[in-house]
């Protein structure tokens, strides 16, 4: 049986297995400097939000956690809505796949270019569990692929995207970058303008980190 930790070994080979080990970390400061969040990964950021924003909102994330889901599917609709509409925040998702489907969703987001990057992950984490991502599903590919038909990705897409080592090294150089240099071990994590805040944020929460920083 195909278990979701190992359904794209074919672009992976020799690589895959050292991927999603939590292993030792180096100690971080509890904040990192807005200098070196700033820095992209090798697919550059796909930003939301106004370049001049005073306040710059990361958050690094999996396609299949449940507490990203929750966050993106119940309070980034009107946290958009009030922050980054409104040019008050700049908002980035960076890639931090928890297993190999994570991964390869992420990719096809990636495939589809920054116009329909946020559409894809939208449809991805609000059926996350529901036609894709299920726990036990023996046919995890299969999921995923219908379930991005929904975004028009083709079969000819999907596959061309499975093979894709140019996508495969940029998302995992992204994840390598916060589990090494950035201290991240547990999704969603939040940086804002530098200052670290883990777990799923409510819009409370968020108003108390932001609204500071917006009156400042």
């Amino acid at each position: 049986m195909t278990t979701r930790r190992h359904v794209i070994k074919a672009i992976a080979a020799g690589t895959a297995a050292g991927v999603f080990a939590l292993g030792a970390r180096p100690a971080m400061a509890q904040d990192v400097s807005v200098v070196t969040l700033a820095v992209p990964g090798p697919l550059g950021d796909v930003v939301l939000g106004a370049e001049d924003a005073k306040v710059t909102v990361i958050e690094y994330a999996s396609l299949t956690c449940g507490h990203c889901a929750d966050f993106h599917n119940d309070v980034f609709p009107e946290f958009k809505k009030k922050y980054i509409d409104t040019g008050k925040v700049r908002f980035i998702l960076r890639e931090f796949p928890l297993d190999d489907l994570a991964l390869l969703g992420f990719m096809l987001a990636r495939s589809q270019g920054n116009e329909k990057y946020y559409a894809v992950t939208d449809l991805l984490f609000s059926q996350q569990g529901k036609t894709w991502a299920r726990i036990g599903d023996d046919k995890p590919l299969d999921a995923l692929r219908e379930t991005v038909r929904q975004a028009g990705i083709t079969q000819e897409n999907f596959d061309a995207t499975l093979k894709d080592r140019k996508l495969y090294d940029g998302v995992v150089a992204v994840r390598e970058r916060g589990l090494k240099e950035l201290g991240i071990d547990a999704t969603p994590m939040f940086f804002i303008n530098g200052k670290r805040f883990p777990g799923a944020l409510s819009l409370s929460d968020l108003e108390k980190a932001i609204d500071p920083l917006l009156a400042g």
